[in-house]
């Protein structure tokens, strides 16, 4: 069949001919729809991930909208090295069926980003009011839809922190307030102080980590010796900013701060498979739409270059 190719981590993907997937009792042979090029789908295929196997060539992909043998369209995945979804079949789960009208590109686009930031908040939700959610990151694909799920979700007012500016325009209105981070470190810390003073902060959705992560760090610090009646639930998600960050030791001792992470290896992949459904349904009526450039397979190598900044990059089959 053929297939993204990926002989090594530096490489670029070749269109080419893989051995075929073989179906098991609990993965049935399916084809690509549409596939999205994520963050974590390179950082993953690449070894740069610690889901990745570090082990080529291989097939990079870690999700897709899939046709199954009767026709049905499925977002699935979970292959088996050194198979992924970039490639005209896949041996995987049956998945679940995309609700009536939806886009599988839209879907193959959202689902990923969109359940990075859906599945901590729903939880919260369930607990309470969201009260001041900060997005860290929200200028990306996922920060983006990060800002749409906190006020889908109930949030009192959301605080979207990004470096790119024309993208922040887009994400001001009603109970938003943005902040243009810059990289320079006094400069960040005094955008999100301000931020703070109005509107401090009850949930981190944190997408960069590094220096970015650092900024709001010194900017939740507290002095005197009273006790914090505002905790701060600090949720670590992404790294494009860095894969490590100084937390300050006195942070952590006078504040109500709980650090956690999200992802696959800590998120309860029931909780996931559940909400599966749920927010692909945000997608199908139009409630969450992801700017997406979309290039066949066989251009794979054009797509695994491509650096359109706020867009999603899908992989399209038959």
């Amino acid at each position: 069949m053929k297939a993204a190719i990926l002989s090594g981590p530096t490489a670029i993907p070749n269109y080419g001919d893989f051995i075929e997937p073989v179906p098991s009792e609990h993965r049935q042979l399916m084809s690509l729809v549409a596939a999205g090029l994520h963050p974590v789908t390179r950082a993953i295929a690449t070894g740069e991930h610690y889901g990745g196997q570090f082990r080529w060539p291989l097939i990079p992909g870690i999700d897709a909208v899939a046709r199954t043998a009767d026709g049905t369209l499925v977002y699935t995945g979970w292959t088996e090295h050194p198979f992924g979804t970039f490639a005209e079949r896949m041996a995987a789960p049956m998945g679940t069926p995309l609700p009536d009208g939806a886009d599988p590109v839209q879907v193959a686009a959202g689902l990923n980003p969109g359940l990075s930031s859906w599945l901590p908040l729903t939880e919260r939700a369930g607990a309470g009011p969201l009260g001041v959610v900060l997005v860290l990151g929200a200028t990306g694909v996922a920060g983006n839809i990060a800002v749409q799920n906190a006020l889908a979700l109930g949030a009192e007012h959301v605080i979207a922190a990004g470096r790119n500016e024309a993208t922040l325009e887009t994400l001001e209105g009603q109970h938003r307030t943005t902040v243009a981070l810059t990289g320079e470190p006094a400069h960040d810390v005094a955008a999100l102080e301000a931020a703070f003073g109005r509107h401090r902060p009850s949930i981190v959705l944190d997408f960069v980590w590094g220096r970015p992560a650092e900024a709001a760090f010194t900017a939740l610090g507290r002095t005197g010796l009273d006790q914090d009646e505002h905790p701060v639930t600090y949720i670590e998600i992404g790294e494009s900013s860095g894969a490590s960050a100084s937390i300050p030791a006195s942070l952590l001792r006078s504040t109500a701060l709980t650090i956690s992470g999200s992802g696959a290896g800590s998120a309860d992949v029931q909780k996931l498979i559940a909400q599966i459904p749920v927010f692909a349904s945000r997608i199908a009526d139009g409630t969450v739409e992801i700017p997406v450039t979309t290039f066949p397979l066989a251009d794979i190598a054009a797509a695994w270059q491509d650096a359109t900044p706020g867009r999603r990059v899908v992989i399209t089959g038959g």
